[in-house]
């Protein structure tokens, strides 16, 4: 299952973030996986995409980044299988 990560930076401090980032790097659990990320402008939020099996593990590798960081975990699917759930079996090819 792919994750939306949606991070806040505490305090809009992105800087300590990246400290962290390039000290300890992202600190990911096994069976977590890093896919991509971008960056608001302002630096205020982070979108990150993650995929897992296993939802308790985005937990556990939060733990880590939670005095700087506040997160929202939103599930998501490709959008070829959005139309096909939308459109049921007239939509699949």
């Amino acid at each position: 299952m792919h994750y939306m990560v949606v991070e806040r930076f505490r305090d809009r401090n992105a800087r300590a973030v990246y400290e962290r980032a390039r000290d300890q790097g992202r600190m990911l659990p096994g069976g977590l996986e890093y896919v991509s990320s971008w960056v608001e402008s302002n630096l205020e939020r982070c979108f990150q995409v993650m995929r897992t099996d296993d939802p308790a593990l985005l937990r556990e590798w939060a733990a880590q980044w939670d005095d700087l960081v506040e997160f929202e975990f939103v599930p998501v699917i490709a959008s070829s299988e959005a139309a096909a759930l939308a459109l049921g079996r007239e939509g699949q090819a």
